[in-house]
């Protein structure tokens, strides 16, 4: 077995967490890898966020606050799928603010309303990579190899409430339960992506990993007892759609936004009568009674991470 992959799987002990724990320290950012221009695409888009964050001293919010307003000025970017596959064997944080998936959707709101908070400004495209690194790969940390990355949203909950940067709320909303799936659908589909056809050698540690992600323990609302669960949600909150496919756990992802007294799920969605962008779609409990196949949510509820010591020095100066 690959050593890199013993360590990965080392963070499955004790896959039933109870609530947040601890914080960890924020690593480091990785080193370079890949050019600027390759792994960030829309910087003016960024800019232009940054600028009416600062304008709107969005710092001051609660995160999940801070989420939406970023997740909100998304709204209309268009859908683009497989956006992180930049290569065929180095693997690097990316973020495309040009197109984006439902995942990279909630993951970029999120790494900007963090980053905020996380250090001073002038902010650079470098510290959003940075936030996403910590969000996506295992411990925060991106070696450079595609099995670095967490594929599966029931592992980025798991790992992030492991080190304190996010709750899995869902065991605590009335109503929900306990669901299992075998996950596959890495090792099986593994032409879908490109770094899998390009590294072969990388399937059958993948399977290990799907192996283990199938054994974490996975809570969801079934879709009949979302409607009474949507006073539990809060903005900002991460909402997994979990799926009736007994080959994985969720199909899609999104954010709460809190809406006359609802909770709205917004997304990037691949639908074309919904114009394939990012969108405030239409609450929860409405979206997963307009599809058979949803069955039910996940909530992870982000934190703020452990703030940087460049505060210190940023107060020195003044």
């Amino acid at each position: 077995m690959h050593l890199k992959l013993i360590g990965l799987l080392a963070v499955f002990s004790g896959c039933a967490v109870a609530g947040a724990m601890a914080q960890r320290a924020v690593p480091p950012p990785s080193a370079p890898r890949l050019p600027l221009s390759v792994v960030f695409q829309g910087e003016s888009k960024f800019h232009a966020i940054i600028a009416k964050a600062e304008r709107g001293n969005w710092r001051n919010l609660p995160l999940g606050e801070r989420t939406v307003l970023v997740a909100r000025e998304l709204v209309g970017i268009p859908y683009v799928n497989y956006s992180l596959e930049v290569d065929d064997y180095i693997e690097s944080p990316v973020v495309n603010l040009q197109g984006m998936d439902c995942w990279t959707y909630y993951e970029n709101a999120l790494a900007i309303a963090r980053m905020l908070r996380y250090k001073p400004g002038p902010y650079q495209p470098v510290d959003m990579l940075h936030m996403v690194e910590i969000e996506r790969y295992w411990n925060g940390i991106c070696t450079g190899n595609y099995l670095s990355r967490m594929h599966h949203l029931e592992a980025v909950f798991h790992d992030n409430q492991r080190r304190g940067y996010a709750t899995n709320i869902t065991p605590r909303i009335p109503g929900a339960v306990r669901i299992h799936r075998e996950i596959r659908e890495m090792t099986v589909q593994w032409k879908s992506y490109r770094y899998l056809r390009s590294n072969p050698s990388l399937i059958g540690p993948m399977g290990k990993i799907e192996e283990r992600v199938s054994d974490l323990t996975v809570w969801h609302v079934p879709k009949s007892k979302v409607r009474a669960a949507e006073n539990y949600l809060r903005n900002g909150d991460i909402c997994a759609i979990t799926s009736n496919d007994p080959g994985g756990y969720t199909s899609h992802v999104g954010l709460i936004m809190r809406i006359a007294n609802r909770a709205w799920f917004a997304h990037a969605t691949s639908d074309r009568d919904k114009g394939r962008m990012a969108i405030i779609d239409r609450p929860i409990t409405d979206y997963l009674n307009s599809a058979g196949k949803h069955a039910g949510i996940i909530i992870c509820r982000p934190n703020d991470v452990p703030p940087s010591p460049l505060w210190q020095k940023a107060v020195a100066r003044q």
